[in-house]
């Protein structure tokens, strides 16, 4: 890697940081965008790593640049403060050389034209570099600080998940592998393997989820065997676990409600031989045609509209559905670490809504189901309130809600509320949410 590119990965690195922290733009927009300016490899993945990994120990980090500075940063300063968590993380948990990265990341300093930034960089990291051990110790006693949380999450995790919950935040910290979900239309799950192996891609079944393939290292999706001919698509083993609960068959009327980006809209298509009659309803326009992209490539047919589910005047045709996959909008709290500016976009004061917007979409949903139909409500959050207490709730509230137990080999149950729940990490798994309702006659 030439000098001029290195520094210029980690302005890069900077400027994604900050779009995200400062500005509130979500990293899935964000890092795309940066990273299309690199046509090397290892420079993308540099640049990737470090701020996916700076943005996970952005609570860590912070604490520690607290220890080290005099006084805070002006706000107008903030891509020097920005800067400094760069070049902890480096230290703390790259490959990188600690002399290289405290001059590349100082070195920076010349892109922000502020001269005297680069003095206290400068000082900053070589100090830290030599009271590591001492500062890293005293910042790690209190847990949100440990493993990089918000306050907030620690303590609901604490209270939710006595026995789990550290575990759980280390998971949230932890790289996710890419799992391909196959097309069993068109090949088998040892039909693709055989294809990648000889691709030289290493990759290994899942085993909790028989059409899940899990790589061992990312890589670029597009130039894998078949997914052009829409032998695959990708999608955590969790998120697999719908279709196969909701067993949709040939026939049946299906509604996949939030269905954006469609992974479970074709999961459920492809396990009915694309004879189930789904009906995909998405609120936001522009990922209804992800959703319409992804149903091509697969070469599988749905009906799809854009519609607020919690409003069924304005999409439903008034015949009732047999089946309905209710994909709650959610805190997203087990998907952090595939996501960890969730960490930092999610308050508490927006539990609370997502709850009542949830509530919502079930009371609107629920007449449209037939009698005798079922209803698997689904999240990928780890929260109660939006999980077995909400189920809990409109089980309460609705006299011909029956839950239906989910057997399976993953995932917690609870005593006393309903509903299955995997935890983030488990199994290699996403944190996801399942309970499955059946409309009594």
């Amino acid at each position: 890697m030439s000098e001029p590119r290195a520094i210029n990965s980690r302005f890069v690195a900077l400027k994604i940081c900050l779009t995200v922290i400062e500005h509130g733009r979500s990293l899935s927009q964000s890092l795309p965008e940066g990273l299309a300016q690199f046509s090397d490899r290892r420079e993308r993945n540099f640049t990737q790593n470090l701020v996916l990994g700076t943005l996970r120990w952005q609570d860590r980090l912070e604490a520690i640049r607290t220890h080290l500075l005099k006084k805070p940063m002006k706000e107008k300063d903030e891509d020097v403060n920005q800067l400094i968590l760069l070049g902890l993380y480096q230290i703390l948990y790259m490959d990188t050389p600690e002399h290289a990265a405290v001059s590349e990341t100082v070195s920076v300093t010349k892109s922000l034209k502020k001269p005297w930034a680069k003095a206290l960089l400068n000082g900053v990291l070589r100090r830290f570099l030599r009271e590591k051990e001492a500062i890293c110790a005293e910042v790690d006693l209190k847990p949100a600080y440990k493993f990089s949380h918000p306050q907030w999450i620690v303590k609901q995790l604490r209270t939710a998940y006595p026995e789990h919950w550290q575990a759980m935040l280390q998971a949230n910290n932890e790289q996710a592998s890419l799992t391909l979900r196959v097309n069993t239309l068109q090949q088998t799950r040892d039909d693709l393997l055989e294809k990648l192996a000889n691709a030289e891609v290493e990759a290994i079944a899942h085993p909790n989820t028989p059409q899940a393939i899990v790589l061992t290292k990312s890589t670029d999706i597009a130039k894998l065997p078949t997914y052009e001919e829409g032998g695959f698509s990708v999608q955590d083993p969790a998120a697999q676990q719908a279709a196969l609960i909701l067993k949709p068959q040939a026939g049946e009327s299906i509604l996949d409600a939030c269905a954006a980006p469609g992974g479970k809209t074709s999961h459920l298509l492809e396990m009915s031989n694309n004879e189930a009659k789904v009906f995909a309803l998405e609120k936001e326009p522009e990922r209804l045609d992800r959703l319409a992209e992804n149903l091509y490539r697969l070469d599988l047919e749905a009906e799809y509209a854009v519609g607020d589910a919690s409003q069924p005047a304005d999409w439903w045709n008034g015949e009732l559905f047999d089946k309905i996959l209710l994909d709650a909008p959610c805190s997203a709290t087990g998907i952090i670490r595939r996501h960890p500016d969730i960490k930092w976009h999610r308050t508490l004061e927006d539990i609370e809504q997502l709850v009542e917007t949830q509530n919502a979409i079930l009371q609107a949903l629920w007449p449209t189901l037939k009698p005798g139909g079922r209803l698997l409500y689904a999240t990928c959050s780890v929260l109660p309130q939006e999980n077995t207490l909400q189920m809990q709730h409109f089980i309460e509230s609705e006299p011909t809600a029956k839950v239906i137990p989910i057997e399976a080999d993953w995932g917690v149950t609870f005593a006393t509320t309903p509903g299955r729940q995997i935890l983030p990490g488990s199994n290699g798994m996403d944190g996801f949410f399942y309970c499955l309702l059946e409309k009594e006659l």
